[in-house]
């Protein structure tokens, strides 16, 4: 339960009290801002072909197939879309930059389905359940080699969740070592069979990865519950790298999330499928927030990974291209752990208060919450380079006292200079934080004030608490 602080939270104190608090469903009102040049649509196929739906597993993003928009058309919630990587595909859809499909028959490269392949600029493979066929791995391997990315998700040794025999390890595996097209250790790397019960792997220190330092903000933890690693074999594929380990594992061995490249194309691997569960699917499914947990950054990791794969970004893992922008994180004191520092905010809005866990850290950005008429403002002004693409993101976490479900009363405004992103309200009051993610690239080459302003009624309190920004620039 919510505590309070001065008159903030007094009327959500008491209506939990009596089990009467509510929150309302997520709409975002406004979406992002217009970049200065048209926006690539990077085109996102996720398979659903190999039982990724069996047993307690739901590994889709929407139960519409093959076209999620089909659920809802502009979804601004992960339950909007329903699938326990429903996040994964929202947050993707949510910048406009993004098209997304569902495959759930025979993949196909060179063909005339719309799930073909040549359609597509990267395959998720979200924890394949049975073995690819030899015509399958032939079209994966060509797609790859011919420029495609690959997202292999796998899960712990044993994980044979349809009791045919075959696990993601072995299925994976089988993948890179017999196919017609390269099976001498392609990709410079073998899945472990192993299960591992629990961690947080770690992730290296490189600013200039734009997987672990992407659009969707930094990479520091992913997690692990009941998942496996991979043997690095850079003899194989120099391209091959890992980015987040296991505790007690560096180089060749314990690699929890590695990239490669073969032929013209982009690899990565995944060793657990909990990091992209965001908790919410189908009924009857045993599902794990692994998304939103707190200890990690598993959103970032997939959403830059997605990125990177599609072509987006100037440089990553693997031996990605470089650029002309030199790729960094602008804002200063993002995470607000240095306290009322970088930031101009009103009294009192960043603050380490119990009342409000911080997403991580001890300290966040709290605006409103106070049941009256109240005003608060957060501020920073950043330069953006010019000739960047720039990404504002950020988490956000809204609670309500209100119980309407059609009237937004409390808002916050986040604005890029003169520019108005997003409108959120006590209409989009959730249980946890939510990731935020913006084009901002029109404001490359000038100084501009990134602000929230959150206004609120006179009565029945809405918080808005922000926290992990980032201005991502590559």
């Amino acid at each position: 339960m919510l505590g309070s602080r001065r008159s903030r939270r007094r009327l959500t104190t008491a209506l939990a009290g009596l089990g009467l608090f509510v929150t309302g469903a997520a709409l975002q009102v406004t979406t992002t801002a217009t970049p200065a040049h048209a926006a690539t649509t990077h085109r996102i196929l996720f398979d659903d072909g190999h039982a990724e739906e069996a047993g307690n597993a739901d590994w889709i993003i929407s139960t519409s197939k093959p076209d999620p928009l089909a659920q809802d058309s502009s979804p601004s919630s992960e339950t909007d879309w329903t699938g326990a990587l429903s996040s994964w595909g929202v947050a993707l859809q949510q910048t406009g930059d993004y098209s997304l499909k569902t495959a759930t028959s025979a993949l196909t490269y060179g063909g005339s389905s719309t799930t073909d392949l040549s359609n597509f600029d990267t395959l998720v493979l979200p924890e394949p359940n049975t073995l690819f066929t030899t015509a399958e791995k032939t079209a994966i391997m060509t797609f790859v080699q011919n420029g495609g990315g690959l997202f292999m998700i796998s899960d712990h040794t044993g994980a044979d969740r349809n009791s045919d025999g075959e696990d993601a390890v072995e299925i994976l595996n089988d993948l890179m070592t017999n196919n017609s097209v390269d099976s001498t250790d392609p990709f410079g790397f073998s899945i472990d069979t192993l299960d591992i019960s629990s961690g947080y792997p770690a992730a290296i220190s490189d600013s200039s990865n734009t997987v672990l330092n992407g659009a969707f903000g930094t990479v520091t933890k992913s997690l692990i519950a009941d998942g496996t690693t991979a043997t690095l074999k850079p003899a194989d594929n120099s391209s091959v790298e890992g980015l987040v380990y296991r505790s007690g594992y560096s180089g060749n061995t314990g690699a929890f999330f590695a990239t490669s490249t073969f032929g013209s194309g982009r690899v990565a691997f995944w060793g657990d499928s909990s990091p992209i569960d965001d908790g919410t699917g189908q009924s009857g499914n045993t599902l794990y927030d692994g998304w939103n947990d707190t200890g990690a950054t598993n959103a970032a990791l997939a959403l830059n990974a997605t990125a990177w794969l599609a072509g987006d970004g100037t440089s990553g893992g693997g031996g990605g291209g470089g650029g002309t922008c030199t790729a960094a994180q602008l804002l200063g004191n993002p995470g607000f752990e240095s306290g009322n520092t970088t930031w101009t905010a009103t009294s009192g809005v960043i603050t380490s208060s119990s009342s409000e866990a911080a997403r991580t850290g001890s300290y966040k950005a709290w605006l409103d919450g106070y049941g009256s008429a109240h005003t608060d403002t957060l501020s920073q002004s950043v330069t953006i380079p010019s000739g960047c693409s720039a990404t504002l993101s950020f988490y956000l976490h809204v609670d309500t006292a209100e119980t309407t479900t059609s009237t937004a009363y409390d808002k916050l405004t986040v604005t890029a200079g003169s520019t108005t992103l997003a409108t959120y309200s006590n209409l989009n009051a959730a249980s946890g934080y939510v990731l935020k993610s913006f084009d901002v690239s029109s404001l490359a080459g000038t100084t501009a004030t990134i602000k929230f302003s959150g206004v609120e009624g006179s009565t029945l309190q809405t918080s808005f608490v922000i926290d992990d920004t980032a201005l991502n620039v590559s």
